[in-house]
């Protein structure tokens, strides 16, 4: 579905959203901001997105770029020029949010800074992700995903003890910027509709990272120690995030509340294992976690993944199988009938992507096409020039 067809009943209908963003903090932001109805302008230089080509050469339209960008419109302006850059800034003084990622410095450059539009419209909300900081020693450094996992400590807990430190296997720093830089322009978009007043949200790759560690955090603060790798398990307890296989897969398991390790052995139909001197507390079957995680393989290998799953839920334990992509399908497990969206561009075929993650009777999942490098340029000009010529 296309921005501009977006109902009066969505919470963001008619708000302008200007996007100087590229890969995913800032596309993702405003991707969420267009699922509730905000039109969403995409501005690119001559270049486009870098998600646009980034492992990808096919077509102009890479995975990361088909992920955060359906529905949007584009205008390709450059801003090495001044009637290019003059129009720029225009643009983002008609919109309600701008919302970008790109490096400290490089927008104030081109006349496009929180300080330098917000001087002149202070009713406009401008959201900045940078990787480590506007200010500082670090501010110039370049921000990416896997350098604040690094950084943050977030490497450090990742992997088996014995080996070296592991990044987690998606962008999950990138997302959380995303979300926290959405929390932040709603939070921001309710207070102007009180005070009148627009605001800056500055958002840090590193500072996201950081803080999604706070329960790490109060362990070494109560303790003193680090929190220390331990594979999938976690360290002080057991089983707890443990990977097992059963018969034709296998599956993750927490059951290490006492009541619960009992009531494990029990659905398993050993109860013997839970009066296992090894394994009858939680700390000795953290000590003996090894014997502990065969002795558990070994009686559930008698069950299907599928089956045993469900014979632990009914049993009130916490597991799931361990699925590969092909096999997380709308209405298993949980997963919304309707979570998978159409996303469309010229000369490919649709694909089906995850929408929108939750629902509420203001929003909805929707498909949407992905905007052509300049697509939208002459329509969003003249739409400006008709604006400003009103005023």
């Amino acid at each position: 579905m296309d921005s501009s067809k977006t109902s009066a009943d969505q919470p963001l209908h008619g708000v302008r959203v200007l996007e100087i963003g590229h890969f995913i903090a800032a596309p993702l932001a405003t991707q969420t901001l267009l699922d509730l109805g905000a039109d969403v302008i995409k501005l690119e230089t001559q270049g486009g997105d870098s998600a646009r080509s980034a492992g990808w050469t096919a077509d102009p339209y890479g995975p990361m770029f088909c992920a955060y960008n359906r529905g949007k419109r584009s205008i390709v302006l450059d801003l090495k020029e001044e009637g290019p850059r003059l129009m720029a800034r225009k643009l983002a003084l008609s919109c309600d949010v701008v919302v970008s990622n790109m490096r400290p410095g490089s927008l104030e450059k081109q006349g496009l800074g929180a300080e330098q539009l917000r001087s002149e419209s202070p009713r406009l909300i401008y959201g900045r992700v940078s990787g480590f900081g506007n200010s500082g020693p670090s501010a110039l450094r370049p921000g990416f995903d896997i350098a604040a996992q690094a950084e943050s400590g977030m490497m450090s807990l990742n992997g088996e003890a014995d080996r070296d430190p592991v990044r987690i296997g998606f962008t999950v720093v990138d997302i959380l910027a995303a979300n926290a830089l959405t929390v932040g322009v709603l939070s921001s978009l309710l207070r102007r509709s009180t005070t009148g007043k627009g605001d800056t949200i500055d958002i840090s790759l590193i500072d996201v990272a950081v803080s999604s560690l706070a329960l790490q955090w109060g362990h070494y603060r109560k303790t003193g120690t680090h929190p220390l790798r331990t594979g999938n398990g976690q360290p002080s307890v057991a089983p707890a995030a443990d990977v097992i296989p059963a018969r034709n897969g296998a599956i993750v398991l927490a059951a290490y509340m006492q009541p619960h390790f009992e009531r494990l052995c029990l659905t398993l139909g050993h109860p013997e294992i839970a009066q296992d001197a090894r394994f009858a507390t939680n700390h000795a079957r953290v000590q003996n976690r090894p014997a502990l995680l065969a002795t558990l393989g070994q009686a559930m290998r008698q069950f299907d993944a599928e089956d045993l799953v469900q014979k632990l839920t009914e049993g009130g334990i916490v597991s799931g199988v361990i699925r590969s992509m092909d096999e997380v399908k709308p209405g298993r497990a949980g997963v919304s009938q309707d979570l998978f969206v159409d996303v469309e561009a010229n000369g490919l075929s649709p694909m089906s992507l995850p929408g929108l993650p939750f629902t509420s009777e203001g929003s909805r999942r929707m498909g949407g096409r992905l905007p052509g490098l300049g697509e939208h340029t002459d329509e969003i000009l003249l739409e400006l020039e008709q604006a400003l010529a009103t005023h």
